[in-house]
């Protein structure tokens, strides 16, 4: 059975149009009680992180889940009131705390406050991270150039390979995947306290490539199809790339997102949300290549009177 996209294609714009709304909504709230657009993690803001969990070999020592007012009386004891506090794991007993950058005493201090407050904690479990504030500006100013020159070497290289439309609308493809997931974990965010950190941008760069080959895949088809057919509808030829291609964009979404849930489910709590971000834009990678840079050409084309090909579609794909 032929799958018509073109034809619902104000259906899934205003899908798109909905979801990137709200994900604006959502960065605007967390700008405003954050003064970030995502709760940003100590990579780009800088400070310590400790991160500590409850010795549960002790009689009665995870009986209940850490109190986090006991947690902040401690912490306003070291003069470390701003600090931010997370309960991780299901029983809660699991304690994250990020501070302004502390010392290795005042580290020990806390660490022996805390114990005495809400119990034992396996030493084997104690992480702790430091982050000066000018690297975590570094950081996340490089992050923002890799981004940013990956969306221009995109442009060049499709530009090239097909035509600026192609390249333009697998552009909006590809803002469409990142500020929908940007606007996700605005929302986690907010409502669990969920952080942005390095690899939060290693994963908008790895949702990009993985975007855009989805998109060089159906692209590809329509130019073959414009070739072999150049008295054909741009819709039909468009329908027909897409339901060609349909196929082999689940069979590899599912393929790859198989072991990022794998990951999400049992891996350590530091890939933990670096999998998440992955299955989020990998989903819906597969969407806007589908149904958002595809509709968009033939849209495009129609709109401009052009359903055929210049000399440098001619070719067939490489």
């Amino acid at each position: 059975m032929k799958f018509s996209i073109t034809s619902k294609r104000n259906l899934w714009w205003a899908i798109s149009g909905i979801a990137i709304l709200a994900s604006i909504v959502m960065m605007i709230v967390s700008f405003s009680s954050l003064n970030a657009p995502i709760r940003p993690g100590i990579d780009f803001i800088g400070g310590t992180r400790i991160q500590i969990a409850r010795d549960c070999s002790v009689t009665g020592n995870c009986d209940e889940p850490i109190n986090t007012a006991q947690v902040r009386e401690v912490l306003d004891e070291q003069n470390l009131g701003n600090s931010s506090i997370q309960l991780l794991g299901d029983s809660k007993q699991i304690l994250s705390v990020r501070t302004e950058n502390i010392d290795g005493d005042r580290r020990s201090e806390l660490l022996s406050s805390l114990t005495n407050a809400i119990g034992e904690f396996d030493d084997k479990t104690v992480q702790i991270d430091s982050v000066g504030p000018t690297i975590g500006e570094e950081l996340f100013i490089s992050g923002i150039l890799a981004l940013l020159v990956a969306f221009f070497g995109i442009i060049v290289y499709l530009s090239i390979r097909f035509q600026f439309d192609y390249a333009l609308f697998a552009i909006a493809a590809l803002f469409h995947d990142v500020i929908i997931t940007a606007g996700i974990f605005s929302f986690l965010g907010l409502v669990f306290g969920i952080e942005a950190d390095s690899l939060f941008l290693v994963s908008l760069l790895t949702i990009i490539g993985f975007s855009v080959n989805d998109t060089v895949v159906i692209y590809d088809r329509i130019r073959e199809n414009i070739t072999a057919n150049p008295d054909r509808k741009i819709n039909d030829i468009v329908d027909n790339a897409v339901n060609q291609t349909l196929g082999r964009s689940i069979n590899t979404t599912l393929t790859t997102l198989l072991p990022l849930l794998g990951i999400f489910l049992f891996g350590g709590q530091t890939l933990k949300f670096f999998a998440l971000a992955l299955i989020v834009g990998f989903l819906l990678g597969a969407y806007s290549s589908i149904f958002i840079a595809s509709t968009f050409l033939a849209w495009w084309r129609n709109s401009k009177g052009n359903s055929s090909v210049t000399i440098t579609e001619t070719t067939a794909s490489e």
